[in-house]
């Protein structure tokens, strides 16, 4: 399974912290899927072919510190572990257009991370791409800065370095399968 941590879509789609969604929107638009809502999971899903196999991908539209419960709810029904699951999310220590791919424990102080971590209540590596939208000066901006929008240009960096995490997601896919 592929997860965007998001916070809810109608209010929040615009924003920095919503980057992951932005990557698995334009990661089914790549396989020429569309998301629709599953209310018992609490978010948006979709599934992709690759290989002949079957990918789960999956937005939580729920607010971002209780992203993990919409996770576990979708994981536990599929029967997925945690270290099946991609998780994309936005990251302060990265600059806009930087993209990451991290297999690791860990939350590095993000709530959404922390609440899956959380849910699962397992500790076990699991994979995450890391969307850079830098970082305020001021560590106090940090809650208005991560749900405000970003600028055209840092807009255009983001989606530069999501192509670039679709390309990674890709050949991820096609090497472990």
């Amino acid at each position: 399974m592929i997860v965007g941590l998001s916070n809810p879509k109608n209010k929040y789609h615009h924003t920095r912290h919503n980057v992951g969604s932005w990557y698995i929107y334009s990661l089914a638009k790549r396989f020429d899927k569309s998301l629709r809502e599953e209310k018992k999971f609490l978010g948006f899903t979709t599934s992709i072919n690759v290989h002949s196999n079957n990918v789960k991908l999956f937005i939580p539209n729920v607010f971002m510190n209780i992203n993990g419960s919409a996770i576990y709810k979708i994981a536990v029904f599929y029967n997925i572990n945690l270290n099946e699951i991609l998780i994309a999310h936005d990251d302060l220590d990265l600059e806009s257009g930087i993209v990451k791919l991290k297999y690791s424990y860990g939350h590095s102080g993000h709530n959404g991370l922390r609440s899956v971590i959380n849910n699962f209540n397992i500790k076990t590596d699991f994979y995450r791409f890391r969307i850079g939208i830098g970082r305020p000066k001021n560590k106090t901006e940090i809650p208005s800065f991560v749900l405000s929008e970003p600028i055209i240009q840092e807009i255009n960096l983001i989606n530069m370095s999501i192509q670039n995490a679709i390309e990674q997601t890709y050949a991820l896919l096609t090497s472990n399968l």
